[in-house]
């Protein structure tokens, strides 16, 4: 249930900020470091980046390949040791 609520939440967030990233930029105003890293209108292109970023990690969580990789990458550093 979770993941249907997770997928319903996500998927039309990212596609809202995906459309509405003009808005969005007239909104919070230029950010400096992407208008200085990403070049010209790139407060645009990080909104977009995080339109996209947003819909790719949805997808992962609801498929179970965000758990998988979470678990694989940090989950040694959680590991309790085993008692004898």
């Amino acid at each position: 249930m979770d993941k249907f609520l997770f997928a319903l939440f996500g998927f039309p967030t990212s596609f809202l900020i995906v459309i509405y990233r003009q808005k969005i930029k007239e909104f919070t105003g230029s950010v400096g470091f992407a208008e200085k890293y990403l070049g010209r209108g790139g407060t645009y292109t990080l909104i977009l980046l995080i339109g996209v970023g947003l819909f790719i990690v949805t997808l992962f969580y609801i498929t179970g390949t965000l758990q998988s990789f979470l678990r694989t990458v940090f989950g040694p550093l959680f590991l309790m040791p085993k008692s004898a």
